[in-house]
This record gives structure tokens, sequence and C-alpha cells, in this order.
């Protein structure tokens, strides 16, 4: 089961700030953590900008997805930055919340999980995925079929937007598949690398699952055929680490649109998020620091935040 993070848009903030029974909440019961222990992963860094920069050199050369560092740097022009703005690398993310192991995407932060059978580390990686008129699809699917060195044949669409491709394209740097493949049990839907790394952390392909070459190298090594996956819409996402709970939010998928269109964040605020800060908080509610939250839920980083309080003694 998959915890709708859409729904439930009864409780506002100021009803939020109230006492619980002032607010009538729809209580869904939270899935079992998708990784034993921690449901945070990664450690966070930071890059010094040299002369010539711009946030998309530095996003491939850093293995970050380019909406996700554009995120992450709010005020920074993506383009002409600063020589010297220090940077902040996001690496931190919290777990999406889903059962079971496989690979979970998530489309609204434009990233992969891979959850290995035997419980060993966590792989997780900046992807790009379909635009507005091929959106990927969200639901639940696995892996059929592994290729290396793989031919790709373009859809009818491809060849009407450019009667211009042939009818096969071979193995080699005009692949758009890249050196590896993974087809899914959808039709036409594939995981795999790209000739194009400029557009990992963007929505620009066909409905596809693009990957940096170093990374679906990595992720065709580790699954099989049978391999379960889960593509998700979940802008929210909660974790409890070490005793505290930690909020992360992410633009929807067309305020990525907008933001990469035009560097600008439109003003939102996710009114599910005090729902889903409230269920993950249980009996702990009274820790929460809403001041933090309402800041997180507006600003939509995609940064892991501390939301709860010291606990009393």
């Amino acid at each position: 089961m998959i915890r709708n993070t859409q729904g439930g848009r009864g409780c506002r903030w100021w009803q939020a700030l109230l006492p619980l029974g002032f607010c009538v909440l729809l209580l869904i019961a939270l899935p079992p953590q998708v990784m034993a222990g921690s449901g945070m992963i990664g450690e966070e860094d930071s890059y010094s900008v040299r002369e010539g920069d711009t946030l998309l050199d530095i996003a491939v050369s850093q293995k970050l997805g380019f909406a996700a560092l554009l995120l992450a740097n709010p005020g920074v022009d993506p383009w002409i930055p600063q020589p010297g703005t220090e940077l902040h690398l996001p690496g931190r993310h919290l777990l999406p919340a889903a059962e079971g192991v496989g690979i979970v995407i998530n489309l609204p932060e434009l990233r992969l999980y891979y959850l290995p059978p035997e419980g060993s580390g966590v792989l997780s990686f900046p992807i790009g995925v379909g635009r507005l008129e091929h959106e990927t699809p969200t639901g639940q699917t696995r892996i059929v079929k592994k290729r290396a060195d793989p031919s790709w044949i373009p859809t009818a669409s491809a060849r009407r937007d450019d009667p211009g491709l042939p009818e096969i394209v071979p193995p080699g740097p005009q692949n758009p598949l890249g050196a590896y493949a993974l087809n899914l049990e959808w039709p036409g839907y594939v995981i795999h690398g790209t000739n194009r790394p400029y557009g990992i952390g963007r929505r620009v392909s066909r409905g596809c699952i693009r990957l940096y070459p170093s990374d679906i190298a990595r992720l065709f090594a580790a699954v099989e055929p049978g391999t379960p996956v889960t593509i998700l819409d979940q802008p929210v996402k909660t974790a409890w680490v070490e005793g505290e709970l930690y909020l992360e939010v992410h633009p929807t998928t067309l305020q990525l649109d907008a933001l990469l269109a035009t560097g600008r964040l439109t003003l939102y605020d996710p009114p599910e998020t005090a729902q889903i800060v409230l269920e993950a908080a249980k009996g702990q509610a009274a820790r929460l620091n809403w001041s933090v939250i309402r800041q997180v839920s507006q600003d939509r980083r995609g940064i892991p935040v501390r939301i709860t309080m010291p606990a009393l003694n």
C-alpha cells in the first residue's frame, strides 16, 4: 500500500496550531518504513562557484539533478552564478513512503531509490522523467528485461516529431538509451542511461526514466528481471531519524516546470502537509514546531529539516 499524499485537504494551518480536538483529521495507517533504522540517507556537501560555471554544469559534474540544485540554492542565478558563491549540494533524502523492496521512483523530487531485498544499503540517483505532454505514469510495475548496449527503435510519435529519425538507432554515442536499459512491464517505458546528461533532474523525456551513465551502470548491475518498480507522486515526505521527525517538501511536477522555465518558484503552501505531519507525529504532536513546518512547506527546497522540538524530561 502507498500512502496517499494528495488527499485530505480539510485541515488548515491555523487549525493545526490548535489542540487536535479542534481539527477533524482522517488518519491513514502509515506503511512500515522502507528501510530498517534511519529513514534518511546521504550526506550534505558544498561547492564554491568558479568563473564560467553554470548550475547546469555543476549539477552534471556533481551528479545531481538540475532542479534539485536550483531549489537548494534560491536566489542564485543558474546561468551566471557569482564566482565564489558557496552552493549547497543537496545530498540527504528522506525515503519515500512505500512498502517492500525494489525500485521506488518519486516524480516530484526527480529521484530513484533502489531498496535491495537483502537489506543492504539503499542506492539513490537523480533522474530525468517525462515532460508535460508525455507524463511518466504512476503505479506499480516491474522490470521484465535487461539490455546492455541496447538499440533504440523510435516510437511513432517520435518519428512524427522528427521524420528524419532512422527506423532503428544502433548502440553508440548517438543512442539516447545510453549503454544500459531496463525494460518495464508497461509497454514502451524504460529505465535507461542517456547521451544527454543535461536532461537529468528535468522533465524532458517522452515518459522514460533517464539516469547518468555511471548511475545506470550501478543500477543495471544491482537489479534483475522481476524487480518491482513503484512510481509515486509524493511531494511531501516525513521520517523519524534518531528520535526526531524530519520533513522534506518538493514542488509539484507542474511547479517544477514553471521553476525550470522562469527560475522562480510560485507561492504555494501545500495544504496536505499539516495532515501528513500529524499522522507521522502520532503521540508526539506536542513536540512539533509549526513555524518551522510552515516555512519548510512554503519554501519547498527538497531538503530534510527537523521539525520536532527537544523532548521534555
